[in-house]
């Protein structure tokens, strides 16, 4: 895997360093990564193929519908570990379970992650028209995306680990997403995740977390 630059991820990128809502930011990231695997990346590979093997082996699930069914799949396999070989690379230091991880991916649509954004990124899109003249964030993040990975060609995931098991989870966040655009024939992975942070909980005026239960909830109780 490499650490593609675009120059058409820069922009949004630099808008969503830091979107300042008051009590709340919006921060954000686009990665764009080659699938070509380097010497690191075959030894990883490899090791991730035999951890799942190792649990297929072991798994008397035969569920159609089951997880552990989309990995006897050689394509859906190697998909995964592309998607988890990005993972190690924005994150090094964490170890991403393969047997696990494959729980927490699932499969998007354009429109599903439409709906997700405009919820959820809908003051955030208020700001950059208000700081950029011309498209709206959503149209120019589709023009970014698809110059890169082609979204006509891409597969969709969403990584949607529990919380003590994200390594991207910030302190004080209140809602997170991460996001994968993968181009199978390309092959390229873009990564984007975003998320909402109290910044009460960063200036210290909440002693403990669970004090964001109200702000979550409103953010629950959306129809999306």
């Amino acid at each position: 895997m490499k650490y593609l630059e675009y120059t058409p991820l820069d922009q949004i990128n630099n808008f969503l360093s830091h979107v300042n809502l008051g009590e709340r930011t919006i921060k954000g990231c686009l990665e764009a990564y080659s699938c070509k695997h380097t010497g690191t990346d075959k030894k990883l590979s490899f090791s991730l193929e035999n951890e799942i093997l190792g649990h297929l082996g072991k798994s008397s699930d035969t569920d159609s519908s089951s997880p552990v069914e989309y990995l006897f799949s050689r394509s859906s396999r190697k998909t995964l570990i592309y998607l988890l070989l990005t993972l190690y690379h924005m994150y090094p230091d964490y170890d991403f379970s393969a047997v696990r991880a494959h729980e927490f991916f699932t499969e998007e649509s354009w429109d599903s992650f439409k709906q997700i954004f405009d919820v959820y990124m809908f003051e955030a899109s208020k700001e950059w028209l208000e700081e950029n003249e011309g498209a709206p964030l959503l149209e120019v993040l589709f023009k970014a995306l698809d110059e890169v990975v082609k979204l006509a060609e891409c597969e969709i995931y969403c990584y949607s680990p529990e919380p003590e098991a994200d390594p991207f989870l910030e302190k004080g966040a209140i809602w997170s997403y991460h996001f994968f655009f993968y181009n199978r024939k390309l092959k390229r992975v873009v990564s984007f995740r975003f998320s909402c942070l109290s910044n009460l909980v960063s200036e210290g005026f909440y002693g403990d977390e669970s004090s964001l239960e109200e702000d979550v909830e409103i953010f629950d109780g959306m129809d999306i």
